[in-house]
Order: structure tokens, then sequence, then C-alpha cells
């Protein structure tokens, strides 16, 4: 069964931020996500650039995508272009926030 680009969504919404306890897909971190055959690239941000924790959050991010049956390779590389903001997270989950 072929890797989806869903079945990488799913392993990375286990990766928590450890700060504000989301996952990444819900926190909007998630940028991108290319699927070739075995091989996934996820293009990710961080809620700061300054993030003291962000080699541990990439390293939890790569190795869940590593163990959806499939996957040969996973790359993980960070962007803050576009800076996130809280605006990426979903409305409804943003407002029970108080965001």
């Amino acid at each position: 069964m072929p890797v989806t680009e869903k079945d990488v969504r799913n392993a990375l919404k286990t990766v928590q931020d450890p700060e504000l306890h989301l996952d990444l897909v819900v926190l909007g971190l998630v940028y991108d996500i290319e699927v070739d055959g075995g091989d996934v690239h996820v293009v990710m941000s961080l809620t700061s650039p300054m993030c003291p924790v962000a080699e541990q959050i990439v390293l939890d991010a790569r190795n869940a995508v590593s163990e959806i049956e499939g996957v040969e390779s996973c790359e993980v590389d960070l962007t803050f272009d576009p800076l996130w903001t809280p605006d990426r997270i979903a409305p409804l989950i943003r407002a029970s926030l108080g965001l």
C-alpha cells in the first residue's frame, strides 16, 4: 500500500509542541508534504525561530514519519518563511485557546 500525504499528516499529529501541548498539524506548523513512492519530504516551521527544543521536535517528526509502513526515507526541513503565527491554527481551536 503506497504512502499518502494523509498517512504523513496522521503521523505528524503524534508530535506535540512541548509548550502548547498541541500537535504540529493542529498548530499549522506543517507547511508542505511531498511523497514520492517511499520518499517523504516535510517542510515545517516552529512557533518561534528561537525554540530551545527545535532539534528534538524535528527529530520527533522525522521518527514519526519514518515509522509509517512503506517509508524508505524521510527528510524534514525547517523554514521560517513565512514566520508562523497563531493565525495558522484552525479558528475553532484558536478560539478555544483564547487566541
